[in-house]
């Protein structure tokens, strides 16, 4: 099927609607609407040869992508880095004169209980324990359908689709059909599969066969049984001018957290924030407070910020920090539950994190604050975070399995001091004892307890770190990077 009638230029389709002839009925796929920002503010955080550089491959990606649309899938519009890079690259790209969409697939609950267990079983662990077999089979591909009918009828032959993660990978046969170049990106993986990994490729590689590339997040996650000259290795990035990685002072990002109800005082400062289009917003929804006690502001605090999610381990960055770090506090902060529409997980593993904290002695419970940040505006949101993240002694990222884990990247580029398990992409961001800390054994919570106390205690080697681990990410984690290997991978398709 093909949808006729659309304007050949951006503008046109974008006025008619990318998926107009669904405008009848509940669409299986929605467009997430995006405002161009221009490249010149990467001159504020990157070098000119960077800047340069950057320019230079925008100019012949513009040359290149005449005519056609690059089009990003995946089953979330927020929450997770997925979506958060989605915003900002295709920000950018818009922004370049490129036309770059962004759509999502919609899918019900059993569809995505089926998808997070692929994607906890790709990284290893077992997730709900269910198999993925026919009926899982079934599941997918059923919730599926509608969605590849309609994205096939809005592509157009040329055109290239960028499929994330194991949510949209059966949509890659029905897109190469109506003649697009087809990029399928995992987002994450585990270095030295187990049988769990193994499984879990073979329920998704039938779905990839099609696919003219695939990119990982590390070269030890590309699966085995890939033809070797279609696999890319492509880091995340972060990007720096978002109200989630601008730069806060400490009084405003002070404010922001007493605006928030994080923290308990009166300010001098407004809790504002600038938005990627150069407007102002301000922090007034406000976290959802479980403590026993309110944080003042003299307290020095260290923070994990995740999803609620067993591989990020909540429970045991809650323990371990009631038992092995005294003298200061835990801010575990993630967001409301039901706000993240692909983790159906999220609800039942914050209620074990309420039921631990409420394990914890009471003297350690007085220690210890958990934060259901509000999602109402994503970019609210993240202010909030970058608040926390800014005002933190120390930041944690104690997952037991990690993608890459772009909450490293964030919390280095605040300069703050990192401790973060040595698994999956975070061995990629930090060089352990310079730019952070590194735990060899992610279950140890007598280490992790050591490494926190001595960076509280050891002022001037924390800052050390901070301002190390600051410069590494503007060299590496930058977004400025990720586009331009995103436009030299892609023009090698449409050369």
């Amino acid at each position: 099927m093909r949808a006729g009638g659309y304007s050949r230029g951006p503008a046109g389709r974008a006025a008619q609607g990318v998926f107009a002839m669904a405008a009848a009925s509940a669409r299986a796929i929605s467009e997430v609407p995006v405002e161009p920002i221009g490249l010149g503010r990467f001159q504020e955080v990157v070098s000119p040869a960077a800047y340069r550089h950057l320019a230079h491959t925008v100019v012949q990606a513009r040359e290149r992508f005449a005519g056609r649309t690059i089009w990003n899938v995946n089953s979330t519009a927020r929450g997770g880095g997925v979506a958060e890079m989605l915003s900002s690259l295709v920000a950018y790209a818009r922004g370049a004169g490129l036309d770059t969409r962004w759509v999502v697939i919609e899918g019900q609950q059993e569809f995505f209980r089926v998808t997070k267990r692929v994607h906890n079983q790709i990284q290893g662990y077992p997730g709900d324990g269910g198999e993925l077999g026919e009926a899982e089979h079934g599941t997918y591909e059923r919730a599926l359908e509608p969605a590849a009918s309609e994205l096939a009828a809005a592509v157009r032959p040329g055109d290239v689709v960028l499929l994330h993660d194991p949510q949209t990978a059966g949509l890659t046969a029905e897109i190469k059909r109506a003649g697009a170049v087809v990029v399928w990106r995992c987002h994450v993986g585990m270095d030295s599969p187990n049988e769990i990994a193994v499984g879990a490729w073979r329920f998704l590689r039938p779905y990839l066969a099609d696919a003219d590339a695939y990119v990982f997040s590390r070269s030890t996650f590309a699966w085995d049984g890939f033809e070797h000259s279609k696999v890319r290795v492509i880091a995340p990035s972060i990007d720096p001018l978002t109200p989630k990685n601008s730069p806060l002072s400490a009084a405003r990002a002070s404010a922001i957290l007493i605006s928030a109800g994080i923290v308990e005082a009166y300010s001098a400062s407004l809790p504002f924030y600038q938005r990627p289009n150069g407007s102002v917003g301000m922090v007034c929804d406000r976290a959802d407070m479980l403590q026993l006690e309110p944080l003042r502001p003299a307290d020095r605090f260290v923070t994990q910020v995740s999803r609620w999610d067993r591989l990020k381990d909540p429970v045991g960055v809650l323990n371990g920090f009631g038992e092995h770090v005294p003298n200061a506090h835990l801010v575990l902060a993630g967001p409301q539950p039901g706000a993240v529409d692909d983790d159906p997980e999220g609800a039942a593993v914050l209620k074990e994190v309420v039921d631990a904290w409420h394990a914890l002695p009471e003297a350690v419970r007085r220690r210890v604050h958990l934060a259901r940040l509000p999602m109402r505006d994503a970019e609210q949101n993240a202010a909030i975070v970058n608040a926390l993240q800014s005002n933190a002694a120390v930041i944690v990222q104690k997952s037991l399995a990690e993608g890459f884990g772009l909450t490293v990247a964030e919390a280095m580029w605040k300069g703050r001091p990192v401790v973060a398990s040595g698994i999956g992409g975070i061995q990629e961001q930090i060089e352990d004892g310079r730019s952070g800390v590194l735990l060899g054994d992610p279950t140890d919570l007598a280490a992790m307890g050591r490494e926190i106390t001595r960076l509280l205690a050891e002022c001037e080697r924390a800052a050390t770190m901070g301002a190390a681990a600051q410069e590494r990410v503007r060299r590496h984690f930058l977004s400025d990077r990720h586009l331009r290997q995103y436009a030299e991978m892609l023009s090698s398709f449409v050369a």
